[in-house]
C-alpha cells in the first residue's frame, strides 16, 4: 500500500492554527487573572474616629492618669467588584471557547492532512491533551461555578502547546503500520479524555496545597477545590481503566500478546495504581485534605511521566512517538 499523500496547505494551516491557539489560551489567562484578582465583593470598614484621652478618678484631679477611650470603628461595607472585572470573566470564557475551537481546528485539518487519527505521535498527542483539558474544564463550567479554575488550566494549556510546538513538533505525515488501526481511536482517545480530566484534577490539587486563608484568599475553599479535583478523578479513573484494557488489546492484534512489560505498558500501570490507592484511601480510611492531594498529585507526576517521559527517556514497543532529536 503506498503511503498516503500529505496535503502541505492542511498540514501548514493546523500547524498555524496551534500558533493562534496558544495566543488565544494565554489571553484568556489573562483575563481569568484579573477576574479572580478584582472580581469579587470586598469588605471595607470605616476608619476610627479620634481617640480622646479620659481622666480617671475624680474629674477635678489633673494628676490622675489619663487612658485612651477607644470610640467604636465605623460600620464595615462591602465594597462591590469593580465592572470591569466582572465583564473581563465573560470576556475571558469567550476567548476560552473561540482557543478550544481553534485548537479542534487544528486537529481537524492536521487529520484531514494526512487522512489518519491525528494522534500518531507525542506532538499530535499533546496537542490533543491540551484540547481534552480545556473541553473538561468549559463542559464543567457550563454545570458549576469553576470559573476561578480558568486562569489554571488555561495557562497549563498554553504552556502544554507551547512545549509541543517548540520541542516535540514533527512535519504531518503517515505512521507506521502498527498505528494504522481503528484501535488508535479506541485507545489513545480514552487516554486523552482521562487525561484532560486528570490534569483539572491536578491544578486543584496544587492550588488546594498552595492555598493559605491568609495569603491567595481569592480561591475558592479547600473544600471546593477537594471537591472538584475528587470528582475529576472519579470520573477520569474507569475511563483511565479502559485506556489500559484497550491497549492490552491493541497489543494483542499487533504483537501477538497483551502485555509484555513494555516501558509504556509500566508506567500505565503505575499511574493506575498511584489513582486506585488515592481513590481507596479517600473510600477506607478516610483520607481528606493535604495527605489525599499529595497523593493525587504523586499520581499525576506518575501520568505526565508515563505521557511524556517514557517516551523521551525509554525505548520499546511503544518508541514510534517520534519525539526530535
Amino acid at each position: 500500500m503506498p503511503p498516503a499523500q500529505v496535503n502541505e496547505s492542511l498540514a501548514t494551516l493546523s500547524d498555524q492554527l496551534i500558533l493562534v491557539t496558544v495566543l488565544l489560551y494565554l489571553a484568556a489567562m489573562i483575563a481569568y487573572a484579573l477576574e479572580l484578582a478584582f472580581g469579587r465583593a470586598r469588605t471595607a470598614v470605616a476608619p476610627a474616629k479620634s481617640r480622646r484621652l479620659v481622666a480617671v478618678g475624680a474629674g477635678a484631679d489633673s494628676s490622675a492618669p489619663a487612658e485612651p477611650a477607644d470610640e467604636d470603628a465605623g460600620p464595615a461595607t462591602t465594597v462591590p467588584p469593580a465592572g470591569w472585572a466582572i465583564k473581563s470573566g465573560a470576556v475571558a470564557v469567550a476567548i476560552s471557547w473561540l482557543g478550544w475551537a481553534t485548537n479542534l481546528g487544528g486537529i481537524l485539518t492536521r487529520g484531514i492532512a494526512v487522512d489518519r487519527w491525528p494522534w500518531g505521535n507525542m506532538y499530535e498527542f499533546v496537542v490533543a491533551l491540551c484540547f481534552a483539558s480545556v473541553t473538561v474544564f468549559l463542559v464543567l463550567l457550563a454545570r458549576q461555578p469553576i470559573r476561578f479554575l480558568g486562569a489554571f488550566v488555561t495557562v497549563a494549556a498554553a504552556l502544554g502547546l507551547g512545549f509541543a510546538v517548540l520541542f516535540l513538533h514533527v512535519q504531518a505525515g503517515p505512521v507506521m503500520p502498527a498505528l494504522n488501526s481503528y484501535w488508535i481511536a479506541i485507545h489513545v482517545t480514552a487516554a486523552v479524555i482521562a487525561g484532560g480530566l486528570f490534569l483539572v484534577s491536578g491544578v486543584s490539587a496544587v492550588l488546594y496545597l498552595v492555598r493559605n486563608d491568609g495569603r491567595l484568599s481569592v480561591l475558592p475553599s479547600k473544600e471546593q477545590l477537594d471537591r472538584i479535583a475528587h470528582r475529576a478523578i472519579v470520573i477520569a479513573f474507569p475511563i483511565w481503566t479502559f485506556a489500559v484494557i484497550a491497549g492490552a488489546l491493541w497489543a494483542d492484534r499487533a504483537w501477538g500478546r497483551y502485555w509484555g512489560w513494555d516501558p509504556k505498558e509500566v508506567w500505565s500501570f503505575i499511574t493506575w495504581i498511584a489513582y486506585a490507592a488515592y481513590l481507596h484511601a479517600r473510600a477506607t480510611a478516610g483520607w481528606r485534605g493535604k495527605a489525599a492531594m499529595i497523593v493525587s498529585l504523586v499520581a499525576f507526576g506518575c501520568l505526565l511521566f508515563n505521557l511524556v517521559g517514557v517516551n523521551i527517556f525509554f525505548s520499546g514497543l511503544h518508541s514510534y512517538a517520534d519525539v526530535p532529536k
